[in-house]
């Protein structure tokens, strides 16, 4: 569907993002009131608002920036990521260590925020212009799958320090974030299906063995060897019986699940939550939505969220240029994988991860980066408008992909 000549503005993805923004303070507020041991919600809703206020502001800050500035800072924006997460190496805080079990908390004098969320969309912007320098680059004489096999080194590069320093992170959850933007990105890159069917065909032999890897003590052993941890297991155990572990440490997976099936069809109203859920106003606000508002509620939200996806599919399809259409692939893929992980996850499906519900889950880095993400694809809806000032490729014509 056309736009009309004078809208500028995707005014139909704006509107997924302004109602979840709207359900996510409704939310917050259940989840605030019904805790016993906050005593006034007031403060952290204004915390909450705050975070908004500076997230739409970064959204329309990205909106803003000059394509042809976004192209060239690309690498710098990369690289910068990159360091914050060095930072961890050396500065974590030690007190969300201890609670989270992960060291994904970087702590410098009175600021404590996550540099995986900066990285996800540093390493978005990086692939995008790896994938799109490289198409443009195809050597006639080279093959399908040398050339491909040149691009997945390429992109491979730029992901394993990523992936390294999540290792040490002790962060598995957003790791998969990494790999299922990576894996969304090669394959709209025109990748042959040979190394994709190859890929995905070793990547579920491992992620099977490593189930049943879980599953026994020997091969817990073995795991143990590469560094994974004992609370790594129990979620996987929590996972596949939550009720056997309901007074241990499935305790927060089994009250969400109840909390969720007590809301029935219609749910119990904002103000009746009754089943107390650990942190539900951050990973586990989903058990809100399905106490206060049921079957039903629950349902609109999941169609709030698809509708937000849609239109961000619109907004890759109508880009006009390579580069755009990855970088949207790519924050699609985030946003896909955040949501099914979180939904799957309180409902029983997955097992807990802590990856957090954009838009919904409560303020932070990671809220951060959702509208963050958001002003990204809308600055790649807008680029036909501005072509002709600040697109990179205003003096050159984009080549078509030529492959054998």
């Amino acid at each position: 569907m056309e736009r009309e000549k004078n809208e500028w503005m995707n005014y139909a993805l704006l509107l997924p993002v302004f109602l979840l923004v709207l359900v996510g303070f409704v939310a917050q507020y259940g989840a605030f009131e019904a805790d016993p041991a906050i005593i006034d919600s007031g403060p952290l809703l204004w915390k909450q608002l705050l975070w908004t206020i500076l997230g739409v502001v970064s959204m329309l800050v990205m909106l803003c920036i000059p394509l042809r500035f976004l192209w060239k800072a690309t690498p710098f924006i990369y690289g910068g990521s990159l360091i914050l997460m060095m930072l961890l190496l050396r500065f974590y805080d030690p007190v969300m260590a201890s609670v989270t079990n992960t060291r994904r908390w970087l702590r410098l004098g009175p600021l404590t925020f996550q540099p995986s969320e900066f990285m996800k969309i540093g390493y978005i912007l990086m692939l995008a212009l790896i994938i799109t320098t490289d198409r443009r680059k195809i050597d006639d004489t080279e093959t399908v799958m040398k050339a491909d096999l040149k691009l997945l080194s390429k992109m491979l590069a730029v992901s394993l320090p990523v992936w390294l320093l999540m290792f040490y992170q002790k962060d598995f959850g957003t790791s998969l974030v990494f790999l299922s933007v990576f894996a969304g990105m090669l394959v709209v890159s025109g990748c042959s299906w040979k190394i994709l069917g190859t890929g995905f065909g070793v990547l579920s032999v491992l992620g099977a063995s490593a189930i049943l890897m879980i599953l026994t003590e020997q091969g817990q052993k073995l795991l143990k060897l590469l560094h994974f941890q004992p609370y790594q297991f129990q979620r996987v155990e929590v996972w596949l019986h939550p009720f056997e572990y309901a007074d241990g440490i499935g305790y927060q997976q089994a009250r969400g699940l109840t909390a969720i099936g007590s809301g029935g069809l219609f749910g119990k109203g904002l103000t009746e939550l009754e089943v107390y859920v650990p942190v539900r106003e951050s990973d586990m606000i989903f058990t809100v939505i399905g106490e206060a508002f049921g079957f039903l509620g629950a349902t609109l939200l999941l169609l709030l969220f698809f509708y937000l996806i849609y239109q961000m599919l619109i907004c890759t399809m109508q880009a006009n240029k390579e580069f755009y259409a990855y970088v949207t692939t790519g924050v699609v893929m985030y946003f896909l994988f955040h949501i099914i992980e979180n939904i799957g996850a309180a409902v029983g499906l997955l097992p807990l991860t802590g990856i957090p519900l954009p838009f919904l889950s409560q303020g932070g880095t990671a809220y951060l980066a959702n509208f963050i993400a958001v002003g990204l694809v809308l600055s790649m809806y807008d680029q036909r408008k501005w072509l002709s000032r600040f697109s990179v490729f205003e003096k050159s014509t984009e080549p078509e992909r030529q492959r054998k």
